[in-house]
């Protein structure tokens, strides 16, 4: 589809030269544009110039960039005029349609998606979180005492990869004795080094589930994958495909954004040592609001899809039906109109509504679980340390998906054995 542009709308005279910006912004579409560290600077150029940027097809299909945060909150929010069915990923054009196209919870639509968000959404109720607090709080606390024992250790690796799998493997119902082929696979697919490892993993999680799925249906247990096994639409059970992944997208959905948020946050903090000390004087005064500003500072879904169903406009410009439209969320999570001084990284950050989870009947369904357990690692890692200073330089990931890092190899500066009930909040001294 060809698409003309004279100009944003509102400028005269020394118009931008869109052309230039265009070819600058190919570079959105490549993944070793984010391993070297996120575009923020093309990207304030884009939300100035043109907030709505079409791209000519290419390797991918032609799409509008959207890098502000009304457009993409206004977007997001629109179910009837923005689709998610189609995919919420740029997939270069080789890779064809996505083979989740209106089957999954975050690839479907009205009233599809109704009743399969309504499947699991109880499970995230918070009476259950409740119940799981307690549990959740002490794998933390196993997890960071072990990495912080060794003194030096990958973040990634040896703890935000770690505690999320393991919620998600107990909300899943996965039998004990599978759990650590699941961390491996879960830990592979996201971090390993090769694209074909990451394939490679991530088909033995897909293997993995299918066979799971086909034993909760003949035997349903109080498990989330039970609960999905059982969902009926339109009268009929869903095929095993759809199931699958369902579970898949459970599980990727569940981990990968809390490990890539737990890790970009804890870099922030070491790269912000007044951050770190605010935070680690007063956590529980601090420690939810540092959580919204890791979310906002992290933006681990780097941006997320939707097809316009019908003729829309944007900050001026005209949205044919059929187009994709991009929004990238990192970028409008330092849109300057809603965050002052948005390149500062601030725990005491107020307001803060950040789109790093979504807007819109699609918002992360996971919300707080995911809050939790950032909180839970954040206490137990303050409890244990002083300080901490990278031991190295962090990895990112070569990815247009999400953003985040690979490894992040640290060292402790000061690390501490506590007894249990010491800590943040306690008002017990640290022992040295």
């Amino acid at each position: 589809m060809s698409h003309t542009h004279p100009g944003p709308t509102g400028h005269s005279g020394d118009l931008p030269d869109l052309a230039g910006l265009r070819r600058e912004a190919a570079r959105l579409v490549d993944g070793r544009t984010y391993r070297h560290g996120n575009p923020f600077a093309l990207w304030r150029r884009m939300r100035r110039a043109a907030p709505v940027l079409w791209h000519e097809p290419g390797d991918f299909p032609g799409f509008w960039s959207l890098t502000r945060h009304d457009e993409i909150k206004e977007v997001l929010r629109n179910v009837d005029a923005f689709s998610s069915s189609s995919g919420i990923l740029l997939r270069p054009l080789s890779q064809g349609e996505d083979p989740g196209g209106n089957r999954t919870l975050a690839l479907s639509d009205p009233p599809r998606h109704h009743v399969l968000r309504s499947a699991v959404a109880g499970w995230f109720a918070p009476r259950n979180l409740r119940l799981l607090r307690s549990a959740l709080d002490a794998s933390a606390q196993r997890i960071v005492e072990a990495a912080v024992r060794k003194g030096r250790f990958d973040f990634v690796t040896e703890v935000a990869a770690q505690l999320p799998v393991e919620v998600v493997c107990a909300f899943l119902g996965i039998p004990d004795e599978d759990r650590p082929l699941i961390i491996e696979w879960s830990t592979d697919a996201f971090c390993a080094a090769t694209a074909e490892d990451r394939s490679l993993a991530h088909l033995e999680i897909l293997d993995y589930f299918g066979d799971l799925v086909e034993r909760r249906r003949a035997d349903p247990g109080e498990d989330l994958v039970s609960a999905v096994a059982g969902v009926r639409y339109e009268g009929e059970p869903l095929p095993l495909d759809e199931l699958v992944l369902n579970c898949d997208n459970l599980l990727v959905g569940g981990t990968e954004n809390v490990r890539i948020a737990m890790s970009g946050g804890m870099l922030a903090l070491l790269d912000h040592p007044d951050q770190w000390e605010l935070l680690r004087r007063d956590f529980d005064g601090l420690v939810e609001s540092a959580i919204d500003e890791i979310l906002r500072w992290t933006s681990s879904a780097t941006h997320i899809v939707r097809r316009a169903t019908r003729d829309v406009e944007l900050a001026g410009e005209r949205i044919r039906r059929g187009d994709l439209v991009v929004c990238w969320l990192t970028a409008g999570n330092r849109d300057p109109a809603h965050f002052p001084d948005p390149d500062r990284f601030d725990i005491r950050r107020s307001p803060n509504r950040h789109l790093a989870l979504g807007a819109g009947p699609h918002y992360c369904v996971g919300t707080q679980l995911a809050r939790l357990e950032i909180r839970a690692v954040l206490r137990e890692f303050f409890t244990r340390v002083d300080r901490a200073v990278p031991d190295g330089p962090a990895e990112r990931l070569e990815s247009i998906v999400v953003n985040g890092l690979r490894t992040l190899p640290i060292r402790l500066a000061s690390a501490y054995d506590v007894p249990a009930g010491t800590g943040p909040g306690t008002g017990r001294e640290r022992l040295r």
